[in-house]
């Protein structure tokens, strides 16, 4: 079992930039392939980023390609999402999630385990 907390959203003027951060719990964070996803209000779930088990390869949205980037601390148990040059479009709720199998997933339905989620507001 892996329990995944969130956080770092916030409000931000457009242009700007955040970094989320996802703690996990559990022995097994190392093996796990990373997400992060996000859903903002009458929208989908929507694939942003992941990252393998190892941090040797990522993955990007078209949408935030150059702007953000996925990393991970496997001491830390922490994976991280710096987000620069925010649109008002990035405005969502940004999820974390694990995905057992440990290599990189663009479909919701590949990840096991999911965080509760932090809010990002980007204004104009």
């Amino acid at each position: 079992q892996v329990q995944l907390v969130e956080s770092g959203g916030g409000l931000v003027q457009a242009g700007g930039s955040l970094r989320l951060s996802c703690a996990a719990s559990g022995r097994t964070f190392s093996s796990y392939a990373m997400g992060w996803f996000r859903q903002a209000p009458g929208k989908e779930r929507e694939f942003v980023a992941a990252i393998s088990w190892s941090g040797g390869n990522t993955y990007y949205a078209d949408s935030v390609k150059g702007r953000f980037t996925i990393s991970r601390d496997n001491a830390k148990n922490t994976v991280y999402l710096q987000m620069n040059s925010l649109k008002p479009e990035d405005t969502a709720v940004y999820y974390c999630a694990a995905d057992q199998g440990g290599t990189i997933a663009t479909m919701t339905y590949f990840y096991d385990y999911w965080g509760q989620g932090t809010q990002v507001t980007v204004s104009s």
